[in-house]
């Protein structure tokens, strides 16, 4: 599972603080916070046919992250939200599209880790690509050695830049010849794949874990909404490896793959012996809230 350049993407405009760059000029400064020390929060963000899906909740998560790392100085949604619409403008943008929105502590004064040396405001950057979902039908997952985040160390509901640890569960997978890896809590239950959400379908019943540990995600939420309107049980608790490997489905959610099939973890396959459908009724609810729902992007000559 390997991302492909798209030469759709050549000629993008990406949005800097308030100015539009071609990708061979987008750039920030090396005394930019992203760059000294990670010390930015983003937000993954899908369009589908003239909409923006979840835009409220994902600024929102960008708005409360930012506000818990005391960044200064931070833009409101509104002025986020043109910028948006100014990027998708440039690139006569509508459908199809992933857009990465990243907001930076800003630049420093000098190199270093106190944010008081950040006197300059955030940064605000908007890249919009042309990127259908990046996972395929079906992928296979392994545990992975490293562990996620726990709120001691730092917690998951910033939604920040600071992501070595999934890269190196990542890494792993790579190596391991699977797709992506599970990573578990510091007590040993599933927190979430290294990039994407977890759930798990046994005997009727859909469970996902306890947001402790692994990120809140908006498809996540959006799954849970499904079920519970759908009528289908819905449990958060937490989950062993055990669990997984004898569920009847397993799937992951996120805005970059959406809703994913699991064929198999750690080698053992999913075997489904009960015959459930329910992933294929919660992927066709997910389908109809992504053509109907969202911001609309206003039109342009």
């Amino acid at each position: 599972m390997l991302q492909q350049y798209n030469t759709q993407n050549d000629n993008l405009l990406i949005y800097i603080n308030g100015r539009l760059l071609p990708r061979q000029e987008a750039k920030i400064s090396v005394f930019d916070s992203a760059v000294q020390g990670g010390d930015a929060v983003w937000e993954g963000i899908r369009v589908y046919n003239g909409r923006i899906f979840s835009l409220d909740r994902h600024l929102e998560r960008l708005q409360n992250s930012a506000h818990a790392l005391d960044f200064k100085g931070v833009p409101d949604n509104a002025f986020i939200t043109e910028a948006i619409f100014q990027t998708l403008r440039a690139n006569n943008m509508r459908d199809g599209v992933h857009i990465r929105l990243t907001l930076t502590r800003g630049l420093k004064v000098t190199s270093g880790m106190d944010p008081r040396l950040n006197q300059f405001g955030p940064t605000l950057i908007v890249l919009a690509e042309w990127k259908p979902p990046v996972y395929p039908p079906e992928i296979s997952l392994i545990t992975s050695s490293v562990r996620r985040n726990t709120p001691m160390c730092l917690d998951s509901k910033i939604h920040h830049n600071n992501l070595i640890n999934n890269i190196l569960a990542k890494i792993e997978a790579n190596y391991a010849g699977a797709d992506a890896g599970i990573m578990l809590d510091k007590d040993g239950f599933v927190s979430e794949a290294n990039g994407v959400n977890l759930f798990c379908i046994r005997n009727g019943v859909v469970y996902t874990p306890h947001a402790d540990s692994c990120l809140p995600g908006i498809t996540r939420a959006k799954v849970i909404e499904i079920c519970q309107k759908a009528g289908i049980p819905i449990q958060e608790k937490h989950l062993s490896l055990t669990e997984f490997y004898i569920a009847d489905e397993v799937f992951t959610t996120g805005t970059m793959g959406e809703l994913t099939k699991v064929t198999s973890i750690d080698g053992r396959s999913i075997r489904n012996v009960a015959n459930s459908r329910i992933l294929e009724e919660i992927s066709s609810h997910f389908r109809l809230l992504t053509q109907k729902e969202g911001t609309p992007i206003p039109e342009w000559d």
